[in-house]
């Protein structure tokens, strides 16, 4: 009898933690708080650290982010480099190798890491922060609807649409650290970007060779004619088609995103231009390595991270958000003024473009479960609590040793309006390399959010055959 009490009350303790793990949503009354005076719609504290921004280490209220009447009169037309609404703003600070003890505290680990790797060239120069994240009433709205409908599932999010999923954490200390995960994975990017952008992988001599594509998403999540039972677990659509190197002219990927990738895994194929072929790409996932990074950004590196968060354990670091520098408005470091040559230096990103600004983040730490298997036993995510962009990653190897460190250059595309990046970076601290994406300084035109959504046809694998014709 007693044996049978206690497996009873085995399978009670398992059920109620199963139960917990996949109840996240938030009181009625508790998301009433979102777009009030204490939090932002995406859930961030209202007010700021009280301190000065002029000095550096303030941090300002958040009167509502970048709005129509901000937008600097010098931009005109869709797909245009965007001026710099802050062009005005003087450097506040600037840290390196030899003052960052002063601010270890708001300081990254990676980034102190690449402060020291490369003492005469790496500098952080901080500007008065500007809390710019804005987004349409509409995704604000289904946000708010968000906060107190959406669970995690066991390996997805269920009962969330157009808005971010979880704008206040809840539940367990890990249930809190998985969903401020997924608040990246389902941030607001827009409906439909059409963009020519370039990547490069800088050797540690500096040489760099640029690959040169076209690229389509189209974010099924943020289609309001569709709803969560509607979505069929699809996230969004990629197509990408390569147009330079002549060797790999021609090519192309279309990747078809998931939102639970244990149901039903990524979709991707790949069209060979000199077969012309359309092939299954089956391992599009994990750290399998990209190949136009050379080796440096693995797939679920790319957009910082993406995909099913199966093979870690997850927790946040601080209980509530914490000061910390990171990427910031960085329009300078996307002008059409700045070419990649100087854009470029061995190491790393010119940091004489890179702006800094001191935001509050959410610290989320996940660690590799015993029996699985990646080339990262450690990553650190430091994530804006205004936007749910993550903005730097620690990454450590195998023998627990910091080895890469990822950086997302912020900025507000202010024609939407939405928060997303420059462009984002991949270091190699040990061999002394790094990869970028979303280069297009010398581009004609940035992402172009004006032209028609197309239909889910567009981005069936026949179509991709039509079209690498």
């Amino acid at each position: 009898m007693l044996k049978k009490l206690t497996a009873m009350g085995s399978a009670l303790a398992l059920s109620l933690s199963v139960a917990a793990n996949v109840q996240a949503a938030v009181s009625a009354s508790e998301a009433g708080k979102l777009g009030t005076s204490s939090l932002t719609p995406f859930g961030a504290q209202v007010k700021g650290n009280g301190k000065a921004v002029s000095t550096g280490l303030g941090i300002p209220d958040w009167t509502g982010g970048i709005q129509r009447k901000d937008i600097p009169k010098e931009y005109t037309s869709p797909g245009q480099h965007h001026p710099d609404p802050y062009k005005s703003d003087k450097i506040a600070l600037t840290i390196t190798a030899q003052n960052v003890g002063q601010y270890a505290d708001k300081v990254p680990d990676g980034v102190k890491a690449m402060l020291k790797t490369y003492p005469d060239t790496f500098k952080l120069n901080v500007y008065p922060s500007h809390r710019s994240t804005s987004a349409p009433q509409w995704v604000y709205d289904n946000t708010k609807s968000n906060a107190s409908k959406a669970k995690l599932g066991e390996t997805g999010v269920d009962n969330a649409f157009g808005g971010i999923p979880f704008p206040i954490l809840s539940g367990s200390n890990e249930d809190k650290a998985l969903q401020a995960i997924w608040n990246h994975i389902l941030r607001w990017r827009g409906l439909y970007v059409v963009r020519r952008a370039s990547e490069v992988a800088v050797q540690r001599s500096g040489a760099y060779s640029l690959i040169t594509s076209q690229q389509e998403v189209y974010f099924r999540y943020y289609d309001p004619k569709y709803n969560f039972d509607s979505l069929d677990n699809i996230i969004f659509y990629y197509l990408s088609f390569t147009k330079a190197p002549a060797r790999l002219a021609g090519g192309a990927v279309l990747v078809h995103e998931m939102l639970d990738q244990k149901k039903m895994p990524r979709q991707a194929w790949g069209y060979n231009a000199g077969q012309r072929r359309v092939r299954r790409a089956p391992n599009l996932a994990y750290d399998t390595p990209i190949a136009a990074s050379d080796g440096l950004r693995t797939a679920d590196d790319t957009d910082m991270y993406n995909g099913a968060p199966d093979k870690y354990n997850w927790s946040l670091v601080h209980d509530k958000p914490v000061e910390m520098f990171i990427p910031y408005n960085n329009y300078k470091l996307d002008s059409p003024d700045v070419s990649y040559e100087t854009l470029l230096q061995k190491g790393h990103v010119n940091p004489d473009y890179q702006r800094w600004e001191l935001h509050r983040v959410w610290v989320v730490e996940a660690n590799l479960k015993d029996g699985e298997r990646h080339i990262y036993t450690k990553r650190r995510f430091y994530i804006d609590e205004d936007s749910w962009q993550i903005a730097a990653i620690d990454q450590y190897d195998r023998r627990g040793e910091l080895w890469r460190v990822s950086l997302a250059f912020i900025k507000n595309y202010y024609e939407v309006p939405t928060q997303w990046t420059a462009l984002d970076a991949f270091h190699d601290l040990r061999a002394q390399r790094y990869h970028v994406q979303f280069l297009d300084n010398e581009e004609a035109s940035i992402l172009d959010y004006s032209q028609p959504v197309p239909g889910d046809r567009y981005f069936h694998p026949a179509a991709l055959r039509r079209r690498g014709r």
